[in-house]
């Protein structure tokens, strides 16, 4: 049967090449992550860790864009393999911070070499690779600001 509408046509949407690299790039992570003993969402929990340190599950989940049911478990195996922490907030205690440990810290010497591994399989030049992570950036804000209905 023939295609009756062109924006069904899969090579029309924008949503199936994003996930489809989105998948793929993660699929290319894991090799590198391996070593690591980390899985990709624990990789992204540790990045946003060894930028900002201690941090509460809400303020990682806004950052990783995570619910609390998806990032819960993963700092659970975190913890268990002991590049976390949890404990209560002082200020707060119905918040929970994560704070990496030392373990945690080191972690990070050890993945330092990990974008470069991933960034040579991406076929994009400088500019190309900044052109995409900012267009992409934008298209988060947008959605954002439609979701909190703060559209300009």
């Amino acid at each position: 049967m023939a295609q009756r509408y062109e924006q069904l046509k899969l090579e029309n949407q924008l949503c199936f090449p994003l996930y489809a690299c989105a998948k793929e790039i993660v699929r290319r992570y894991q090799p590198s992550l391996d070593p690591l003993d980390l899985t990709y969402t624990q990789y992204l929990v540790m990045m946003a860790l060894w930028e900002y340190d201690a941090q509460t599950v809400k303020e990682l989940g806004r950052r990783l864009r995570l619910d609390s049911g998806t990032l819960t478990p993963v700092l659970k195996k975190l913890e268990g393999k002991g590049y976390v922490s949890r404990c209560r907030s002082a200020d707060d205690e119905r918040s929970v911070v994560i704070i990496p440990t030392e373990e945690g810290r080191a972690l990070s010497d050890r993945a330092a070499g990990v974008p470069m591994e991933i960034g040579s399989c991406v076929k994009l030049t400088p500019e190309e690779a900044i052109q995409l992570h900012t267009l992409l950036y934008r298209v988060l804000a947008g959605m954002e600001e439609e979701e909190h209905g703060t559209q300009k």
